[in-house]
């Protein structure tokens, strides 16, 4: 019998204008904003406190402090790791049904209770407008922990096909032994949220390091799971730096898997590390990435000028461009610059920057001063660069806030800096082709850059739409037709990039919950052999 699903999405609020749902998350959003808290290190459910600390800001306004989090040092890395393996004992053993109510609950909690909490924290500490946060830290992740419970329901129900007369075949579908080590991104809270949840769900305990520059958000979803009855141990929250949380882990024979989001930098380091002394482990650890992006747009000239318009100012400027699938270069038809330009440039002088409170502004402040730095350096190349122009934004303020506005790139050199290298901030670069090139663009786009997460092509010329999706088969692990490159959904658009994009095991659908489960294959017989012999040793 197939196994038929009944999750659904978590429908997005709008935060209409007057509205009860806006103004319940602007007071959530005010009260949080005139406090200071103090986050803990959390082991074994224990409040730990180091007392060196860090403090969370608000991006939009630098020097207001939200919280002082705790550091975890190598003493608490210690104690995480193994408090996480008698956890390990325990909850390895739980049944899955256990398990998903868990989980099941946090969502029920996160769309009403925990919703205004955990959005506000996420506008606050990451610097997201409402809608962004809602998209994010409310209905992806409520998204991830329903839909994931009923993926791992499916994965569970998958057994052998066969079980001859007198035998009983079953898959038993264990977790992997020991922990897995989580290293959530800044900038989604939504997957902040899953990457030690997705391990949980199928009966791991995970050690979860959270980016420093977005502690706060994870923290209040630590409270969130204990409230929905996680056991304590189960998930280790260890805020920290990268090499004191980190290099203990890797070295520690009982590291099972990592779960990462970030820079392809980390990300190989992580590689090479566990590579380098892969002797020492009990078992071979999985390694699950997502790492950097340099998404494309592939205009054909058949494309409707408004919505490649849209699409190119959605696609390249929401959230400051600091997503890993945001459209970061575009290949336009010279046939229809002249149009798009002044569409293009008419609508984004209707775009605001400021804080995220202020409802009118459509984008916001980069998350740090590191970020800002990086970015602004790429802005400055272009400006002092003579194949390149800057058409639109190319202004930067960090006096307040972390603010860029949305800066438009336009360049005759198919290799240009700015066409290659990740960015992860509001800068799109755009390339201008003759149509008669077509096929080269192709072949351009397949191999200007080594990522290869998202892309997109837009057009009404059926033909070319397929030449465009065969040709770029291996440049994008989602690829989108008349449509940005960004906003995957869960349940419908799983996750997800190869090359230098990550392992490309899908977020958001149960190919990514089987590499967190090491399958057990039972036979039971029960009419047992007890002669050697075959048949065919009988005499003539």
């Amino acid at each position: 019998m197939e196994f038929q699903y009944t999750t659904k999405n978590e429908p997005v609020r709008e935060y209409k204008p007057n509205s009860k749902e806006k103004q319940s998350l602007l007071d959530e959003y005010h009260r949080m904003e005139n406090q200071i808290i103090e986050i803990p290190i959390i082991i074994g459910g224990k409040d730990v406190k180091t007392g060196n600390t860090n403090k969370c800001v608000m991006p939009h306004n630098h020097q207001h402090t939200l919280a002082d989090y705790h550091l975890a040092e190598r003493k608490e890395v210690n104690k995480a790791i193994k408090n996480s393996l008698e956890s390990w004992k325990s909850w390895s053993k739980s049944s899955l049904d256990y398990r998903t109510k868990i989980f099941r609950k946090a969502a029920e909690l996160l769309k009403d209770k925990w919703r205004d909490k955990i959005n506000a924290a996420t506008m606050l500490n990451q610097s997201k407008n409402a809608f962004q946060a809602e998209i994010d830290s409310a209905c992806e992740l409520i998204d991830f922990f329903n839909f994931n419970a009923e993926y791992a329901e499916k994965l569970n129900s998958y057994q052998p096909l066969i079980s001859p007369e007198g035998v009983k075949n079953y898959l038993e579908y264990r977790p992997l032994e020991g922990f897995v080590f989580a290293i959530t991104p800044f900038n989604f809270t939504s997957i902040a949220g899953n990457l030690p949840c997705a391990p949980a769900l199928m009966g791991n305990v995970s050690i979860w390091k959270p980016a420093s520059s977005a502690v706060l958000p994870c923290y209040y979803l630590m409270r969130l799971l204990q409230e929905a009855g996680l056991p304590d141990g189960v998930i280790n929250f260890l805020p920290g730096s990268g090499g004191t949380v980190g290099d203990p882990v890797l070295k520690d024979p009982n590291l099972a898997g990592v779960h990462f989001t970030g820079s392809t930098e980390t990300f190989q380091y992580i590689w090479k590390t566990i590579g380098s002394q892969i002797e020492k482990y009990k078992t071979y650890p999985r390694i699950v990435g997502e790492t950097g992006g340099k998404d494309f747009c592939l205009a054909h000239e058949s494309v409707d000028i408004d919505e490649l318009t849209a699409a190119m100012i959605r696609g390249a400027f929401e959230y400051q461009g600091q997503k890993c699938s945001a459209m970061s270069r575009a290949y336009l038809p010279n046939s229809i610059w002249n149009e798009l330009k002044s569409k293009y440039l008419s609508e984004l002088k209707s775009v605001k920057v400021g804080p995220p409170e202020d409802f009118s502004n459509f984008m916001n402040a980069v998350i740090d001063k590191k970020a800002f730095k990086s970015i602004t350096h790429y802005i400055q190349f272009a400006e002092k660069s003579n194949d390149a122009e800057i058409i639109s934004g190319g202004t930067y303020d960090d006096t307040t806030g972390y603010f860029i506005s949305p800066t438009t790139i336009v360049t005759t050199n198919p290799n240009f800096k700015t066409l290659e290298e990740e960015i992860f901030g509001p800068v799109l670069t755009i390339y201008i082709y003759d149509p008669s090139d077509w096929y080269e663009v192709l072949k351009l786009i397949d191999n200007t850059s080594p990522y290869a997460l998202t892309g997109c092509v837009m057009g009404k010329n059926r033909e070319a739409i397929k030449e465009a999706t065969d040709h770029l088969t291996h440049s994008a692990g989602n690829f989108y037709i008349n449509d940005k490159p960004t906003g995957a959904v869960v349940g419908q658009q799983p996750f997800g990039g190869s090359r230098a994009s990550g392992t490309n095991d899908k977020a958001g659908s149960e190919l990514n919950l089987q590499r967190w489960t090491s399958v057990r294959t039972i036979k039971e017989t029960f009419e047992t052999p007890n002669d050697y012999r075959y048949p065919f040793l009988g005499k003539e």
